[in-house]
C-alpha cells in the first residue's frame, strides 16, 4: 500500500495527450502515483489557484492533474512546478495528519486523568491485554 508520501507526478495520462487547442494553449493532463485522498486534492486545488497557470484535480478521480500552458517550452518548467508543488501537499498533509493525532492523544491524556468513573474507565481500558 502506498502512503501520502508516495505521491507524485508519473507520467502523461494516455487517454488525454497533449493538444494544442484554438488559441495558443496546450493542455496537459499529469497522472500521480495513485489516487490521492479527496481532502489532499482540495489542499492542492486551493495551492495551486493561485499559480499563474491554475491547476485542478477532478474530485471524483483524484488521479490527473489538470493544467495548461501556452507555449511547449513552458512545458517542463510547468512539470517541475507541479512536482513542487506534490512534495509540498504532501508535506503538508502528513503535517495535518501529525497534529490531529498529538490533539487526539492529548484528549486521550486528559481522560485517564479524570478521577470519576469515566477516567476509572479509561484507565482500565488503557491496560488491557490482549497479548497471548
Amino acid at each position: 500500500m502506498e502512503g501520502i508520501s508516495d505521491i507524485r507526478i508519473v507520467g502523461i495520462d494516455e487517454k488525454r495527450p497533449p493538444r494544442i487547442r484554438k488559441e495558443p494553449y496546450i493542455d496537459l493532463y499529469f497522472r500521480l502515483s495513485h489516487k490521492a485522498p479527496l481532502d489532499w486534492c482540495q489542499d492542492f486545488v486551493d495551492l495551486q489557484s493561485r499559480q499563474e497557470y491554475a491547476s485542478k484535480i477532478n474530485p471524483d478521480e483524484c488521479l490527473f492533474i489538470e493544467t495548461w500552458v501556452r507555449t511547449p517550452g513552458e512545458i517542463v518548467a510547468q512539470l517541475q512546478a507541479l512536482k513542487q508543488a506534490v512534495a509540498d501537499c504532501n508535506a503538508r498533509y502528513i503535517e495535518k495528519i501529525m497534529a490531529y493525532e498529538r490533539n487526539r492523544d492529548s484528549d486521550n491524556d486528559q481522560l485517564k486523568k479524570d478521577d470519576g468513573p469515566q477516567g476509572q474507565l479509561n484507565r482500565i481500558i488503557a491496560g488491557l491485554d490482549f497479548s497471548e
